[in-house]
């Protein structure tokens, strides 16, 4: 039953995918601490884990899916895609040796910041066109920008999105090419995460428990989930539905709350 639950998570999974940027990160996370209640405390170290896991496959795949055109915009970018890396190794290494619970809140509290500050300061809920002087095209992301971000998104499993959407947003893209640039992202944070998770040794707790690991991945949980999301990003893909700017921002902040209810709301 709990397999049959995940693939159906995975369909919400794959639609965060393409329409959020997130790669599965925010809804896996919750997701799996919830299937893994019984590691205890080390469910959220075996969650982010496996979230990367899933955010390699989808991203990767909604990367490979996404035209050409869009993902021009991050040309230039490699200087930034090498600090995001270097970034989610740190943070990956650091989940492991970080107290159990911190991971867990610091989540909570990192979306709820978040929350308030697309609310509070301009430039998100409706895009402030900022462009370069130079090529006329909105502004790249600084590189400087990449190892902390690569370092919060590994530690917390959520692979960087609820960082550089507000980002590409504020320096003057559409939600959908703000979120379409994410997964790139996206995947250049989550490979060396789940480089770093699958070379660690499993939790202790994952014998007792009958939670079958590969390094902290829980391999069932991951396969459920891209199963269900997998499809839904193909076709999504090729038929993206049109939703209005401002709107599409209002459901991105809509599903960092309710995300943020269910993480609270976990035992």
């Amino acid at each position: 039953m709990d397999f049959v639950m995940l693939i159906g998570v995975g369909l919400l999974t794959g639609v965060t995918t393409v329409l959020f940027g997130f790669g599965g990160g925010f809804v896996a996370v919750p997701v799996v601490v919830w299937a893994d209640a019984a590691l205890g405390s080390d469910a959220m170290r075996v969650a982010t884990a496996t979230s990367a896991l899933v955010m390699v496959v989808s991203a990767g795949f909604a990367t490979a899916v996404t035209p050409r055109r869009m993902l021009l915009a991050l040309r230039g970018s490699g200087r930034l895609l090498v600090l995001l890396a270097a970034g989610a190794a740190t943070g990956a290494l650091a989940t492991r040796l970080a107290p159990a619970d911190l991971a867990r809140w610091a989540f909570v509290a990192y979306v709820a910041l978040t929350i308030t500050d697309l609310l509070l300061r301009p430039g998100f809920l409706r895009s402030h066109a900022r462009v370069d002087s130079a090529s006329g095209s909105p502004r790249p992301l600084p590189a400087s920008m990449g190892a902390p971000i690569g370092a919060v998104a590994a530690f917390l499993g959520v692979g960087g999105s609820v960082m550089t959407v507000p980002a590409m947003r504020r320096a003057g893209h559409t939600m959908q090419v703000a979120t379409a640039l994410a997964n790139p992202l996206t995947l250049a944070v989550a490979l060396p995460a789940t480089a770093v998770s699958l070379g660690v040794a499993a939790v202790p707790a994952a014998t007792a428990a009958r939670v079958h690991l590969v390094g902290l991945i829980d391999l069932r949980a991951a396969s459920a989930l891209l199963l269900g999301a997998l499809p839904v990003i193909a076709v999504l893909r090729r038929r993206p539905p049109r939703i209005p700017d401002r709107t599409h921002a209002w459901a991105y902040i809509g599903l960092l709350g309710l995300v943020t209810v269910g993480m609270l709301a976990l035992p």
